[in-house]
């Protein structure tokens, strides 16, 4: 198992947690459905006003209670960076730099609460 490349910083409100799916897989993700995975890389651009630590080492966690969309992604892939990033772009600002680089794999992944495509993207085969 690699070592995880953590670089948070103080003051900072956005984050960007990338995924390693190494096969094929179908996953229930709530209530937007079921999905297939291809495998390779995804990043989940997400946010936490406070307490961002603590979001962060929940989301390390396999073995949890189903909360967000990430939780029922997570149990079949290895986080492999976390990232923080300043406030002014935006939640959504950061997931529309990601897009440029992937494609939005299930929509409305983590945008719940704003109105663009989702902020879980697929970037590629490993």
């Amino acid at each position: 198992m690699k070592e995880i490349v953590y670089d948070v910083q103080k003051g900072h409100t956005l984050y960007a947690v990338f995924l390693e799916l190494k096969e094929w897989n179908t996953i229930e993700i709530g209530k937007l459905g079921t999905f297939s995975f291809a495998p390779g890389v995804y990043v989940y651009v997400g946010s936490a006003k406070k307490n961002m630590e603590k979001r962060l080492a929940r989301h390390l966690q396999i073995d949890k209670k189903k909360r967000w969309y990430l939780d029922y992604l997570r149990p079949y892939c290895q986080i492999t960076k976390i990232i923080s990033y300043e406030t002014s772009i935006g939640e959504c600002g950061l997931a529309s730099k990601f897009k440029k680089k992937g494609k939005v794999c299930v929509p409305r992944f983590g945008a719940s609460d704003c109105k663009c495509g989702g902020h879980l993207i697929f970037l590629g085969e490993m």
